[in-house]
């Protein structure tokens, strides 16, 4: 019996111990606390009554006190029955062994436990829908960061140890200069590929500045481009506000200028005294080369005319009125390198711009000459053609060792081929002459006449043919006047500029055939017409040259002299024109060495711009005092100079 009491009395106290952590969890400390001391005063007054004695057994005493507890059951459950609740309640709060607020507080909880999960599966819900987005959100933040570890981690030993120098080189050649610039900050192995010297020299090639130089030129090609590009920077903003320096050309008293040819280095000019001068614009302190012409027009008596001349890199060819050409070196000039003679007149002479080639023309008949590898000249082809050519135009270099020329003869065009044995016919219209020639790479233009019923089908036009097809490719224009001249080897790449009777200079886009630009300048017709990617440099029959800023169709600036400009060539930094006089034995005048304002009313003007060079800055020297003190008088406004010693003496030179 006494061992039922103990057991009984252990699965009581468990309980009671389980209801208190359950009451702490759900109610807080300050039922925990009441709760607390009413157990205590509960087991406190149990032990206090019922004090074992030692004398009795240990299994006695837990029997008399379950006997007892069960009694105090019996007696409070029928008391409970029989009287009022108030009773009961006293007895209990006596006992210590309940409250009467404790119902009410297992209501309170049940509700606040109903509310909790009502909330939490509202919420539970709304989490469960959300979800999916930020899941692929934070997937996608999650698939970055992997990227950028990877980067990290992976790229730059890619290319600093895994991949070879040369390799890497070849993917740095991809980049322009922004992006080696980034590359350069990335490491200090990305920075020496970025800064290889040979990315920046095929870069600075690329964009077209030094052109004929090596590697091993310069010692830091990234810093050369740097200021290739300023350089290019400073002289666009001069060519627009005209600030530079300007020569004038001139020759000797009594003659008067008959034709003009230029190239990027050297100008090359024939007169009327039969004397030929070739001027090195990269030495303006040197005197310009008198060339010498051959015995037969030396000993002749009076010498004859230049009529045409022509200059590149390499050669400078003139041909005269009796007939002779002769051709000279630009490097070692003197005596000629070459030199035939044709039947008649010459009326054609033209020149390669890119290699020894040389065209010529006189009546109806052609030839062709040009220089082997060995330097020897020799004629590859000469042609009878049944009408007199009037204008030639040779083709830049297509791989080919000889020439290719384009010749008109009124209104049929030919191609000259010295592999073909007959010419071929590239346009033939009849009574539609062919007033202006030119000759690209790839392709040929030519300026067609209209009259009569041709006039309503849109006026004159130019036709662009194909070289290696020999088709007609497209037709533009449509003006009332005649085309004077036509610039499509030297303009920019699906440009064609041409110039008009009608007074307008006009641009055309080969790919689409609209006009991209027409401007209106020259009262006497357009004589000579040349452009690039931004700035169009014409030349009329009064004597006006005029450069037009083609984006915006407006002229930047002019310049005027006497007679009509028959010459336009320019190049990055420079610009030479040529006032040519139609007459060139004026009546009414006398040239001669001693009639100063004779001389210049009537012997035309070459003028050289350079605008790499600012006139007004105080470190600029005059041409006029450009003088080695060699020659006893200048001959620029007839000044002359004085010994060195007087300068330095303080003296002035006489005028």
């Amino acid at each position: 019996m006494a061992e039922n009491e103990l057991a009984a009395f252990r699965d009581r106290w468990e309980q009671e111990l389980a209801s208190k952590k359950e009451e702490q969890h759900l109610v807080g400390p300050p039922c925990d606390v009441r709760g607390q001391s009413g157990e205590g005063d509960v087991r406190n007054s149990y032990f206090d009554d019922s004090k074992p004695n030692p004398d009795e057994p240990k299994g006695c005493v837990c029997a008399a006190v379950e006997g007892r507890l069960g009694g105090e059951r019996e007696a409070s459950g029928n008391a409970a029955e029989d009287q009022p609740k108030y009773v009961s309640i006293a007895r209990s709060l006596l006992d210590g062994r309940t409250s009467p607020l404790l119902d009410r507080i297992h209501e309170e909880r049940k509700r606040r436990k109903r509310n909790f999960r009502d909330v939490t599966d509202v919420r539970s819900a709304s989490l469960e829908q959300e979800r999916p987005r930020r899941k692929i959100k934070e997937d996608e933040k999650l698939l970055d960061q992997l990227i950028q570890d990877l980067n990290d981690t992976n790229d730059i030993p890619f290319f600093d140890i895994e991949l070879p120098y040369e390799l890497a080189l070849k993917i740095f050649r991809y980049l322009d200069r922004t992006e080696l610039g980034r590359c350069a900050q990335v490491s200090r192995a990305w920075r020496v590929l970025a800064e290889d010297a040979v990315l920046w020299f095929k870069m600075c090639r690329k964009e077209g500045y030094h052109q004929d130089a090596s590697v091993s030129d310069s010692p830091c090609w990234k810093g050369t481009l740097r200021d290739s590009r300023n350089r290019a920077r400073t002289v666009c903003t001069n060519w627009k506000n005209r600030v530079g320096s300007i020569s004038q050309l001139q020759f000797e008293l009594g003659k008067v200028l008959c034709d003009v040819s230029s190239c990027a280095e050297f100008v090359f000019a024939g007169y009327t005294s039969g004397d030929v001068r070739l001027w090195d614009t990269r030495h303006w302190d040197l005197t310009a080369s008198y060339l010498k012409t051959n015995s037969l027009s030396a000993l002749s008596e009076p010498r004859p005319h230049v009529s045409h001349v022509q200059v590149n890199n390499t050669v400078a060819a003139a041909a005269y009125e009796d007939g002779c050409i002769d051709l000279w070196s630009t490097e070692t000039g003197g005596e000629p390198i070459h030199h035939y003679q044709i039947p008649g007149r010459s009326r054609v002479l033209v020149l390669s711009p890119d290699r020894a080639a040389l065209g010529s023309a006189a009546g109806p008949d052609v030839r062709l000459d040009w220089a082997d590898g060995r330097g020897y000249w020799r004629s590859s082809c000469q042609v009878h053609l049944p009408r007199t050519v009037e204008s030639m135009a040779l083709v830049p270099s297509r791989g080919q060792h000889c020439p290719l020329a384009a010749v008109t003869t009124g209104d049929t065009v030919y191609l000259l081929d010295p592999h073909e044995e007959t010419p071929r016919i590239l346009h033939s219209v009849y009574g539609h002459p062919v007033t202006c020639l030119d000759a690209s790479e790839s392709h040929v233009a030519l300026g067609v006449k209209s009259a009569g019923w041709a006039m309503h089908g849109g006026g004159n036009k130019i036709h662009v043919y194909s070289l290696e097809t020999s088709k007609p490719v497209i037709c533009v224009g449509n003006s009332a006047g005649d085309f004077t001249c036509i610039n499509l080897r030297d303009a920019h790449p699906h440009l064609l500029v041409s110039g008009n009777k009608d007074r307008r200079v006009r641009v055309f886009d080969l790919r689409s055939g609209s006009s991209v630009a027409s401007l209106y300048g020259h009262y006497l017709g357009v004589t000579s017409v040349q452009a690039d990617d931004w700035k169009i440099v014409s030349g009329g029959g009064e004597g006006l040259v005029c450069v037009w800023e083609m984006r915006m169709g407006t002229k930047l600036w002019e310049m005027h002299n006497r007679h009509p400009v028959r010459h336009v060539h320019f190049d990055t930094s420079t610009l030479v024109t040529a006032n040519i006089p139609d007459d060139k034995s004026p009546r009414g005048a006398c040239i001669t060495d001693d009639d100063l304002t004779a001389h210049r009313r009537h012997r035309g003007v070459i003028s050289h711009y350079d605008f790499s060079e600012d006139a007004l800055s105080q470190d600029h020297i005059l041409p006029i005092c450009r003088s080695n003190y060699t020659e006893s008088s200048g001959y620029n406004y007839n000044i002359g100079l004085v010994v060195p010693y007087d300068r330095l003496s303080g003296s002035h030179p006489a005028l």
